[in-house]
């Protein structure tokens, strides 16, 4: 039976919860989902048998997420054009502190996690990320301590290899470059556009076939700046939509809004001064439930 100890042990860990199951499915909704099982779960456990609540809480939590995953599998093979994580809405100083956990939130990490299998991407995260020994990762994946240390080495190997080396985030350059970025779009200034892009920058959207997106990937300064223009005019020329900057996964993000409706969450990827990734969130689905979220490590 619930009791009140069993809701507070919860409700303190849950910041850390969430970022654990968000970091494996990629998805705030899900995680929601999951640990509202999980809570359920939790309410049935006899304390006097749990003697770290924590490392208790992490493996329940972790077994529901790759449960999520796997049922979930079906719908991601049949997912219209590219796939991208939920957009996680911070409060603006929440991640920057923690190196570790603002790269492990990016989207730049959550999309290279993608490429992991499931379980490889449940070890990573409680291993790199939150620090977990091998036998508390081996009972939340069901397998054995030394199988656990080979999936950590391979998915470690697997992501030192495709990432970009991450340097802490100069926060005075990022909002530099974000307000020179939102003069120049909201202006028209192509030229001073094209100086903030990379020139192979790239704008990849997530629409799921239920909103108008490009079905792929869009590769190149000049045509990354088009679509950054013609966002913008629309705006201009259509007084209920709004464009306002947010933080989102630890990155400067546009949210447009059309009246009180949310149509789409653009986030920016600055590397060595550069914006070098957009991505475009216009599934109405995974905009649905995007406010505010605590995250925690």
């Amino acid at each position: 039976m619930m009791t009140d100890e069993h809701a507070e042990r919860f409700t303190v860990l849950r910041p850390l919860l969430f970022t654990i199951v968000y970091e494996i499915l990629g998805s705030a909704t899900e995680s929601d989902d999951v640990l509202q099982d999980s809570y359920l779960r939790w309410a049935e456990v006899n304390l006097a048998t749990v003697r770290d609540t924590k490392s208790y809480l992490a493996r329940l939590v972790t077994r529901q997420a790759l449960n999520a995953v796997r049922a979930g599998a079906r719908r991601r093979e049949d997912y219209i054009g590219p796939w991208l994580p939920e957009p996680l809405l911070l409060d603006e100083h929440d991640a920057s502190a923690d190196v570790v956990l603002a790269e492990s939130v990016s989207m730049a990490m959550l999309v290279l996690l993608e490429t992991l299998t499931p379980d490889e991407r449940a070890v990573f995260v409680l291993r790199e990320v939150f620090g977990f020994d091998y036998d508390d990762i081996a009972a939340a994946v069901g397998k054995s301590v030394m199988t656990v240390r080979q999936v950590a080495h391979r998915a470690r190997s697997h992501v030192q290899a495709r990432r970009k080396r991450f340097e802490p985030v100069d926060a005075a350059k990022i909002a530099q470059i974000t307000q020179q970025f939102m003069t120049a779009a909201a202006t028209g200034d192509t030229q001073a556009l094209l100086s903030l892009l990379a020139p192979d920058a790239t704008w990849t959207a997530d629409s799921g076939g239920k909103a108008i997106a490009a079905r792929r990937p869009v590769v190149g300064a000049e045509k990354v700046a088009a679509r950054l223009m013609d966002l913008f005019h629309r705006a201009r020329k259509t007084p209920n939509l709004r464009i306002e900057m947010v933080n989102c996964n630890n990155a400067p993000a546009m949210a447009v809004h059309s009246d009180d409706r949310l149509e789409g969450v653009f986030l920016m990827e600055i590397i060595d001064g550069k914006i070098t990734n957009f991505y475009a969130i216009r599934n109405p689905d995974k905009l649905a439930t995007v406010v505010p979220r605590q995250i925690s490590r």
